[in-house]
Formats: C-alpha cells, structure tokens, sequence
C-alpha cells in the first residue's frame, strides 16, 4: 500500500508551512489587502483544505463543502502578479520548511497549477 502525501509529510509540517506562507503573505503589498485582516481564517481554510487534497481528513469539506477554488476566488483580482507573488510567498515558506524534497516537489507543481488556474484578470 502506498502512503498518501498527507502520510508522507503529515498534519504538523502542513500547519508548518501554511503558518510560515500566511506570515509573508501578511508582508505581501498585492496580495495582504485581498484577505481584509481576516488572516487566521484564511490559513485555516488553506490547513483544512491542504490536508483534504493530500489525502487526510475530510474537515474541509464537512464544514465548508465542495472547495469550488475558481468559484470562491473569482471576486479576487488574480492577476499574473498577484500569482507570483503567491508563488513566491508559498516558495519561501517550503524552503522553511522541513518537508522531504519529492513532498515539496510535488506540492510545487499542485501550487504552480492552481495559481494558473485561479487567474482571472
């Protein structure tokens, strides 16, 4: 049986990393206005929904239902800046992290292929 990526890199290394994203996002002149102070919320949906798409507990969905990521972000402007500067920020925070190096490259090309997707404008 092969391990899921939550497994594989586990609940504490994900808060890890979404924790260290959200404290450069805060700094993030494009991107830190976008989530009008509501910061804690918005790093536990990210938690929430990070553990969900690697494959550990449903919480995501029980709560808030199908995640709908272009839906719930269609009233954001995503430009292509606003998508580097997320790149950039999620970038940062993996290197803090001490998640295995296949873990991060995986989740660099999920990351990498959502802030495409979520573009907008």
């Amino acid at each position: 049986m092969q391990l899921s990526y939550y497994d594989r890199i586990g609940a504490d290394k994900v808060q890890k990393l979404i924790h260290d994203f959200y404290t450069e996002i805060k700094k993030d002149e494009i991107l830190s206005p976008m989530y009008q102070d509501d910061f804690e919320g918005a790093e536990e949906r990210l938690y929430l929904f990070m553990i969900q798409y690697l494959g550990g507990p449903t919480i995501y969905n029980e709560q808030r239902g199908h995640p709908r990521l272009r839906q719930r972000h269609v009233t954001f402007p995503v430009t292509e800046q606003a998508k580097q500067n997320w790149l950039r920020n999620m970038e940062v925070a993996l290197g803090k992290s001490e998640i295995g190096p296949s873990e991060k490259e995986y989740l660099r090309h999920y990351f990498q292929q959502t802030a495409e997707f979520l573009k907008n404008r």
